[in-house]
């Protein structure tokens, strides 16, 4: 999976701007403000169909324009795919595939599978719960459509919940039949995704010990588990012998929206006892777990996108992450850095200043 080439329009902070891509591993280099991390997201909205930062589209709109507009041309399987992205605050956003046009935008995720890595990657380490289910949620949602499409109703009929566990406690009454309506559409989409999670994260946890290993030169013990509320448990049963406390808290206390994962470094939590290296080192290492994930359940090889990582990490880490960018492991490489010297050794990165 490559992009050969990139148009932005009113993206952000570009106007028109053109870029191409033409080696394994292609270094964005330029001061702060300039545009790196949004030449990037450009690359990850076109993959996955949003922006990697802002849930709002409103927010990738340039200042003082109505609309933005994307295109990239991809080598896909060995043949050349065009997508195009149109948004503007008075339409519908489009999206396009080979100029043809998705009836719902879901049907593209999976077809350019991405993974991207930024600083902002930190609160998978430092921050809640959310932070962590969103990395797993966004790897499984591109191998999987009926993933996807469970997750998608799942949250919606959570929400739906709540909202009734609300009016039920300000009416002083309560439907029990549209419950049971509702939690036998949670269990249906939450047993699935709950499987799917299980099962992925013992093949995840396995590249990310070898990942690990290979940029930590294995200096440390790091490990990981899966947590859920659903094993080795019934969730219908959870369910009913939970409903007196969601009907007090006015919210749903069990289901898949509560799993989490627990790192750990020498068997201690790695959020309370390891450094910013080694905690960014596990960050790194977790995403590249599911990078290579990904690239086994497709059977293609994602696109990497790098935004400014290399900080914190000592020579020696920073080298063998490009030691990794440059494996067989990957096919395109696309990082972003703000000084040209720091890879005047490398001789596999082509450097493209903007």
């Amino acid at each position: 999976m490559i992009v050969r080439d990139i148009k932005l329009n009113n993206f952000r902070n570009h106007s028109e701007r053109s870029f191409a891509f033409e080696a394994k591993v292609t270094a964005i280099v330029g001061n702060n403000g300039t545009g790196k991390t949004n030449l990037l997201d450009a690359v990850y909205y076109l993959c996955l169909t949003k922006s990697n930062l802002y849930a709002d589209d409103k927010q990738n709109v340039k200042h003082g324009s109505d609309f933005f507009r994307l295109e990239g041309n991809f080598e896909l399987k060995n043949e050349n795919t065009n997508v195009v992205c149109k948004y503007s605050g008075s339409r519908k956003k489009e999206f396009l595939f080979n100029e043809i046009p998705y009836t719902k935008l879901s049907e593209h995720i999976g077809k350019i599978p991405c993974v991207m890595i930024c600083p902002a990657d930190a609160e998978i380490v430092l921050g809640g719960s959310e932070e962590r289910r969103k990395v797993i949620d966004n790897t499984l949602s591109q191998t999987d459509q009926q993933y996807l499409n469970n997750l998608v109703q799942y949250n919606k009929v959570l929400t739906q919940r709540n909202a009734a566990l609300k009016q039920f406690a300000e009416t002083g009454k309560t439907d029990k039949n549209l419950l049971t309506i509702y939690n036998e559409q949670l269990v249906a989409f939450g047993n699935y995704i709950f499987e799917k999670r299980a099962a992925a994260f013992k093949e995840i946890l396995l590249y990310f010990k070898q990942v690990y290993s290979q940029i930590s030169d294995a200096e440390n013990e790091a490990d990981f588990s899966y947590k859920s509320q659903l094993e080795n448990n019934n969730f219908a049963e959870l369910l009913e012998k939970n409903l007196q406390r969601d009907l007090i808290l006015e919210r749903t206390e069990i289901g898949i929206h509560k799993d989490d994962v627990d790192f750990f470094l020498h068997s201690f939590p790695l959020k309370r006892f390891g450094s910013q290296g080694q905690q960014k080192s596990f960050m790194l290492a977790f995403k590249l777990a599911m990078f290579l994930y990904l690239q086994a359940a497709t059977k293609t090889t994602p696109i990497l996108l790098v935004d400014d990582v290399f900080d914190k990490l000592d020579k020696k880490r920073g080298q063998n992450l490009l030691n990794f960018f440059n494996s067989d492991k990957t096919t395109q490489v696309i990082l972003s850095h703000t000084k040209t010297e720091d890879f005047k050794e490398v001789n596999f990165v082509e450097i493209l200043s903007i």
